[in-house]
């Protein structure tokens, strides 16, 4: 089939959950488009659709995009023409209802195949409406004799090589496996508090506000919580108040694993969307902050003041190159890395279709750069916290390694956080992993710089 201008966005067609999520995804497969940021644009297009239209096109676009190796390769199977030469808008609708079929069981068949195959028709005609309705069909037979166990086994199966590589390297064979298949389940939206003791009113709170919602306490930070059914997340959070902001658990571990102390002066030094930023300034009462984009920065003091948190210096520094204008002397310092994210693939499926065995050695590299030059801003004494969200050898104890030999004034230690040590003991480095935590996949390292 050779790929023809889509039609898709045509004004006959009305906006549905499954039109709006093929659209999504076939900016992903067409464009390379980041999911999150093309699915944002587009609900934002679709008007039409109402609150459970919204969070459907959400799963669709996610589930379509967790299980497209899977549903690929029972393309393959059902045609012996397989998947090559399929355009975006087909490929992308046939995943849409591949997910629908093979992932979602309240979802019925006919409807997922039907849907797809009008969608299809309205893009390329009754050709290859012809094709599509013949490979659904095919796939809805084979979906029919999976199970839940036969649909885990595929989807690890179906796992680039790269990754079950540096998976089973990084967790051995079996925890690759339980990673990987935790990796398919899409969490439920996780939220904090300002500190412990305001925990449990707020999970009661949301109780209230969201009757038929399940609220669960989290594992292994005092501020989580999540909450699945509960609507809009920034909503729900604005609604709970006491604080209530919207954060990754394992995430929230992260920041406080520095152990940050009133008084103290802490950089954040990769701040990004300045969440451990916040954590990190509630903690010692401000925090600096660098990152390699400046309009990030610009945005983090509003941010953080609508979490109660004060930011303090600012600093746009590339650590590939050097330390910018980022003073020395912290007591303690984050360096949350950029990296592979590779922990987040639960609910950033779309990972799986931009990296690679020669994209990891890359970010590797960066990563040893960016952790030695922030280091050396750390005064003796102080603290250093490394962490990435990737659960790989590569990205964690081979830098960590690596960095000790390269500066013998560091040494490992154990966290001087006491919500780090209630989980993890006196480790010196942990690994958070959604098949044991309930997280997303970390990695974090301590150390102390030697008091000269």
């Amino acid at each position: 089939m050779k790929p023809s201008k889509s039609t898709v966005d045509k004004p006959r067609l009305k906006p549905t959950a499954r039109l709006v999520a093929a659209r999504v995804v076939a900016r992903t497969l067409r464009d390379g488009a980041f999911a999150a940021a093309a699915l944002s644009s587009e609900i934002d297009r679709a008007v039409q659709l109402d609150a459970r239209e919204r969070a459907l096109t959400t799963e669709l676009v996610y589930g379509a995009l967790r299980y497209r190796a899977l549903v690929d390769a029972e393309i393959a199977r059902a045609s012996s023409r397989g998947k090559a030469d399929l355009d975006p808008e087909t490929h992308s609708n046939l995943l849409v209802a591949g997910y629908q079929l093979f992932g979602l069981d309240r979802v019925p068949a006919f409807a997922a195949v039907n849907e797809a195959v009008d969608l299809v028709r309205a893009v390329r005609g009754e050709r290859v409406a012809g094709f599509a309705n013949a490979v659904l069909r095919r796939l809805s037979e084979r979906a029919a004799t999976f199970d839940d166990a036969a649909r885990i086994e595929a989807l690890v199966a179906q796992a680039p090589e790269w990754l079950r590589v540096a998976l089973v390297r990084s967790l051995g064979a079996e925890g690759a496996k339980a990673f990987l298949a935790a990796s398919h389940v899409p969490p439920p939206p996780c939220f904090g508090v300002p500190a412990p003791e305001l925990r449990a009113r707020a999970m009661a709170r949301a109780s209230e506000i969201s009757p038929s919602a399940v609220v669960v306490e989290g594992r292994v930070s005092p501020l989580a919580f999540t909450v699945k059914g509960g609507g809009n997340p920034a909503t729900l959070a604005a609604s709970i108040g006491d604080g209530t902001f919207v954060q990754e658990e394992g995430s929230q571990l992260l920041a406080l694993a520095v152990g940050a102390r009133p008084g103290e002066r802490v950089l954040d030094a990769c701040a990004g969307r300045g969440n451990k930023t916040a954590l990190l300034a509630a903690r010692a009462g401000s925090c600096d902050a660098a990152d390699l984009h400046p309009k990030k920065l610009e945005r983090l003091a509003t941010e953080l003041e609508a979490r109660g948190a004060k930011l303090g210096a600012t600093f746009a520094v590339d650590w590939s190159v050097g330390t910018g204008d980022a003073p020395s002397g912290y007591d303690a310092v984050l360096v949350d890395s950029p990296c592979s994210g590779t922990g987040t693939l639960r609910r950033r499926p779309d990972l799986w279709l931009r990296r690679t065995a020669e994209s990891l050695t890359e970010l590797a590299v960066l990563e040893g750069r960016i952790l030695a030059r922030a280091a050396t801003l750390v005064r003796p004494g102080g603290r250093l916290v490394y962490s990435v969200c990737s659960v790989l050898r590569d990205e964690a104890e081979d830098v960590v390694d690596a960095f000790v030999a390269e500066n013998p004034s560091f040494t490992p230690a154990p966290f001087a956080s006491e919500d780090v040590r209630r989980v993890f003991g006196e480790a010196s480095a942990f690994r958070l992993l959604p098949s044991d935590h309930g997280t997303d996949g970390y990695f974090a390292a301590s150390f102390v710089r030697r008091a000269e």
